[in-house]
């Protein structure tokens, strides 16, 4: 062959898994591969995926049955599924797809360089382990190229809190921690090729405890340690679990300047019972009561949540519950779904609730959501936000950023350049973005 092959990566899901892609693809880089946008073109395909929403497994076999015209002009193509599908289903993918080549779980896309010439010599290569040795260490340098302004660092994976409705613990494994130097040394490299803004990702990431020169680290020293790194700006962490929100990360909220008033707080039901059920060692109350102290330390803080409708045994009660700890809270983001059962999970076993009186529940959350997330935006109307210019816009002459509370915003006829962060007048509002002017 000659020329570079070309990788496609389709990546599904959460933050994390755009992270672990970039890193596939990174691997792959020594092998000769780099990235089209194309998968008619490809020489691999690597489909990176994500087990939280419903019916997952069903909607990548349906996505693999798509390339088998592309294999069959191209019998060289290889076909990979990676991700926490693959964690999960493992051979059974290779069984129900003969024409998948690899698969490979989160834990050990380290080794897609071993298993891509495996099949390259014509063998199925298969790795669902949970490895000893450190993916990220295997995986030390990425490539030099200049980087767009933002970017994600994992920093944590895996959860140890077993909620009943939930896969992770089974796909991604116990609470793992990255030591902190690691972590220091790749922000660095980040922001020498142009990042200003880091998230830090974990499954559980508040209950980071990273090995550091004096002992563990929780996540509010490292992100003072961030905070010393010249050229970052910008600091931000998802996704966090309220039973992890210790004291000095509330703290660094109101007195770090770079750490972005924005959180995401998942509480996933306003009912004692069924949060208890969930496993979810909270109560509505605790929840609120670490609201009020977030807000005391931080006023003007963004908060965003999760939330889980129709999750067995939930009664209208149950339900109006969690109607009334959102508008308590006031959101400026929330997701919410309704509840689909997870094979292995305790809460598929249990009698599920009708799909009707879940699709009603959602549709009533949703719309209290949209409310309160459109209230919000209306009311940075007339104020200076602070802009990270990200891309030009649609129009013309236009650039788009992200505001410190992650919202949207974009700007007509902005001399500035991607990387800048400039102050912005907010004139108004739409559905999903402000737009503004610079001051």
């Amino acid at each position: 062959m000659t020329g570079p092959k070309k990788l496609f990566i389709k990546t599904y899901g959460c933050q994390m898994n755009v992270y672990d892609s970039e890193r596939m693809a990174e691997a792959l880089g020594g092998q000769g591969y780099v990235e089209t946008k194309s998968a008619d073109d490809a020489d691999m395909i690597l489909l990176n995926t994500c087990h939280i929403r419903e019916k997952a497994a069903e909607k990548v076999y349906s996505e693999l049955g798509r390339f088998r015209g592309l294999k069959d002009e191209n019998p060289d193509l290889k076909i990979g599924v990676a991700g926490c599908v693959a964690q999960a289903e493992g051979e059974e993918i290779m069984r129900r797809q003969p024409l998948v080549d690899l698969v490979v779980g989160p834990q050990s896309y380290h080794r897609l360089p071993d298993m891509e010439a495996k099949t390259r010599a014509g063998e199925k290569a298969l790795d669902t382990d949970f490895p000893e040795e450190d993916k990220f260490e295997k995986l030390k340098s990425r490539p030099k190229a200049a980087r767009g302004p933002t970017a994600f660092l994992t920093v944590q994976e895996g959860c140890d809190k077993f909620c009943a409705f939930c896969v992770v613990p089974y796909t991604r494994g116990a609470e793992v921690s990255r030591p902190a130097d690691r972590i220091l040394t790749e922000a660095r490299d980040l922001v020498e090729r142009g990042v200003r803004e880091i998230t830090l990702l974990g499954q559980n990431v508040n209950a980071y405890h990273g090995v550091g020169p004096d002992g563990d680290l929780t996540l509010a020293q490292l992100i003072w340690e961030l905070d010393k790194i010249d050229g970052l700006a910008r600091i931000r962490f998802t996704t966090s679990h309220p039973n992890d929100m210790a004291d000095d990360l509330i703290e660094a909220h109101g007195t770090c300047s770079k750490l972005m008033p924005y959180l995401h707080l998942p509480v996933q039901s306003g009912s004692d019972h069924i949060l208890k059920r969930m496993n979810r060692s909270h109560t509505a109350d605790s929840y609120l009561r670490l609201i009020e102290r977030i807000r005391k330390a931080r006023p003007d803080i963004l908060l965003s949540g999760d939330f889980i409708v129709g999750f067995p045994e939930e009664s209208d009660a149950d339900f109006q519950a969690t109607l009334d700890l959102v508008e308590e809270v006031g959101y400026g983001q929330a997701y919410s779904f309704k509840y689909s059962t997870r094979p292995g999970t305790p809460a598929a076993e249990r009698p599920q609730v009708d799909e009707d009186v879940k699709s009603e529940r959602l549709q009533r959350l949703q719309t209290l959501i949209t409310r309160q997330q459109r209230d919000v935006q209306d009311s940075m109307v007339g104020k200076d936000v602070s802009v990270l210019f990200e891309k030009p816009g649609r129009r013309e002459g236009q650039m788009g950023g992200k505001s410190e509370y992650l919202h949207a915003v974009h700007v007509a006829n902005a001399n500035v350049k991607v990387g800048e962060i400039r102050k912005v007048r907010i004139t108004d509002s739409g559905t999903n973005s402000l737009g503004g002017v610079l001051v």
